[in-house]
């Protein structure tokens, strides 16, 4: 988990975080963080080890830990954060050293994350591991948020 590592100290991936931070500061819902960040790294590879699924750890994580962190872009310039994280998110990944393989698989889960994707096993396990790792069941704001019924996480399923 070097690599990982390696990103969680990277000045870009902190500028972003912070960027992240700042925009989010009085954000009543979710926010897009580490421990958000975590939560999804968390489940999706538990989720990979359970359906015998072969993805390198490394790359969960990688994936993770970056698919938010173009969210200020969404709010400052109305950019799909699914599409700022994953332009922010290369040159990270390559001074991480990351090979051109992996940062493509990265890439297409920080791309496939806001939408199922019955083709793609790993893109619909990340996109439910960024659902689950919600905790719906004990927010205080859960009767002013946007999201379909369907879409909220209302269960501890890991």
């Amino acid at each position: 988990m070097d690599r990982i590592n390696a990103i969680l100290k990277n000045q870009k991936f902190c500028r972003y975080l912070q960027k992240n931070s700042q925009i989010e500061k009085h954000r009543e819902f979710c926010k897009h963080d580490i421990c958000h960040s975590l939560d999804v790294a968390r489940i999706a590879y538990i989720t990979v080890l359970e359906n015998n699924i072969h993805i390198k750890k490394e790359n969960i994580y990688a994936a993770a830990l970056l698919h938010d962190i173009g969210k200020w872009m969404q709010y400052e310039e109305y950019i799909p954060h699914e599409l700022a994280s994953a332009k922010l998110s290369e040159d990270i990944l390559i001074e991480c050293s990351f090979t051109e393989d992996e940062i493509e698989q990265i890439l297409n889960m920080i791309l496939g994350h806001r939408k199922k994707d019955p083709d793609n096993p790993i893109n619909s396990i990340f996109y439910s591991s960024d659902k689950i790792s919600r905790n719906c069941f004990n927010c205080e704001a859960i009767f002013k948020c946007n999201w379909g019924e369907r879409k909220k996480n209302y269960n501890i399923k890991y």
